[in-house]
């Protein structure tokens, strides 16, 4: 089963929510039937949902960062390049066809700290096959990568419980 018209979606703002939005419909994907890869871009953290996903067929996941925060500043080397190997093996899996959808997680936050450049980004955008779904989520989205979306969602924070002090909680936050 494959799409015959594959559209490029964002999900981006300052919330909460912009992965699991990108996971739910990866999951209905699955479910119809279609292979789903999500590629996180500055994710090693071994999160929740990963367990949950792992019993889904033909729904992947591949991580390419460490369980640390990554310095808009300074990045660390390592972190540049992890970002480099995770656009590399996005652009051949994209180019190659073997998903239906794909998903870059977090890759427009990539985009805005400059551990991938913007115009390799746009450019495999132009090249995305006509039948591949492709999302990419993360605070920060370019102007230039809405620009070539069909769907843009912008997830608004109005409250928060850090706000309260409640921490970020296994199973609920990751």
């Amino acid at each position: 089963m494959s799409l015959k018209k594959g559209l490029i979606h964002v999900y981006t703002g300052n919330g909460k929510g912009k992965t699991t939005a990108a996971i739910g419909l990866g999951v209905r994907a699955s479910g119809d039937g279609l292979k789903v890869l999500m590629i996180q871009f500055m994710k090693g953290r071994r999160y929740s949902e990963l367990d949950a996903l792992e019993q889904i067929k033909n729904f992947s996941v591949v991580q390419f960062g460490r369980d640390e925060f990554v310095s808009k500043e300074k990045p660390a080397q390592v972190d540049i390049d992890l970002a480099q190997k995770a656009f590399a093996y996005a652009k051949e899996v994209i180019l190659k066809k073997t998903y239906d959808v794909v998903i870059l997680d977090e890759i427009n936050v990539a985009l805005d700290y400059r551990l991938i450049a913007l115009d390799d980004v746009l450019q495999l955008l132009k090249e995305k096959p006509e039948s591949l779904e492709l999302v990419l989520t993360g605070r920060y989205a370019s102007p230039d990568v809405i620009k070539h979306a069909d769907l843009v969602s912008e997830i608004l924070e109005i409250k928060h419980p850090y706000q309260k002090g409640v921490l970020s909680r296994k199973g609920i936050d990751w």
